[in-house]
């Protein structure tokens, strides 16, 4: 666990909460997407085969569309680049929504808990994510209940991913709100740099594939939920967010704590 920065950043009442997917909500990486990723692979006849190592590498490259390409461009792959990985990704995402509806999907341990809390504290939950929104809202409905999250952007909303700040900065337009109004949860490099370049302040909340990666400036770093939530739920922009009437002070705060 890697503790808060120590900075006090200047954040008004606190309205929303943004969660990044993939990675940060639930742990789709490596059981989810990486094997699809192979398996469109496979039933393409081609012999690639992204182990963890490969596929850590590639995650720097944000959509899988474009991380397919990227990496056929670096094989050399012989004929035109694009329409295949086109193709590949459209048949990647017909698996992971078939992994989706048939497997048991989890959040991350921690997350319903800090969802729950945030709620009660009348704080807005919204999504910002480079995930194509075929897979992202059966994805979210599935593990969190219809209607969880107030607005949800995903990749097919913006032109740039992150790590451009076109998508964190149409949640704000969403949610009708200022960047100082909202805090932004992630678990990458590319995904913390978005929500900084639309001057969200940031939580990060690495898995194993991101832990190596630096995250200057964060709020906090940290490795599960269950670790950040005490420091979450205790930070001075939670408490900003509760009314100044002392007995609604009081009472919201307990569910807090």
């Amino acid at each position: 666990m890697r503790r808060p920065n120590g900075s006090t950043p200047e954040l008004a009442e606190l309205r929303a909460v943004i969660f990044d997917v993939d990675g940060t909500l639930v742990d789709t990486e490596r059981i989810g997407h990486r094997k699809a990723f192979n398996a469109a692979f496979a039933e393409h006849g081609l012999e690639y085969y992204w182990d963890e190592s490969t596929y850590v590498r590639l995650l720097a490259i944000t959509g899988g569309r474009r991380r397919i390409e990227s990496f056929l461009v670096e094989r050399n792959h012989p004929g035109e680049k694009a329409s295949l990985a086109r193709a590949l990704h459209v048949r990647k995402t017909v698996l992971f929504m078939e992994w989706v509806a048939s497997a048991d999907v989890q959040a991350r341990p921690g997350v319903h808990d800090l969802l729950d809390r945030l709620e009660a504290a009348g704080v807005t939950l919204a999504v910002c994510t480079t995930g194509t929104g075929e897979w992202v809202h059966p994805l979210l409905d599935r593990v969190f209940g219809r209607g969880r999250f107030q607005a949800v952007v995903t990749g097919d909303d913006v032109v740039e991913l992150k790590p451009e700040p076109d998508a964190y900065l149409l949640a704000l337009a969403r949610l009708q709100l200022r960047a100082d109004q909202a805090v932004a949860v992630e678990d990458s490099r590319n995904g913390f740099v978005a929500a900084r370049r639309a001057g969200l302040e940031c939580w990060v909340i690495t898995n194993d594939y991101t832990a190596d990666q630096r995250f200057d400036g964060a709020l906090g770093v940290y490795s599960s939920f269950t670790d950040a939530r005490q420091a979450l739920t205790a930070s001075r922009m939670f408490a900003a967010s509760i009314p100044a009437d002392s007995r609604l002070r009081s009472s919201r705060l307990g569910q807090l704590r």
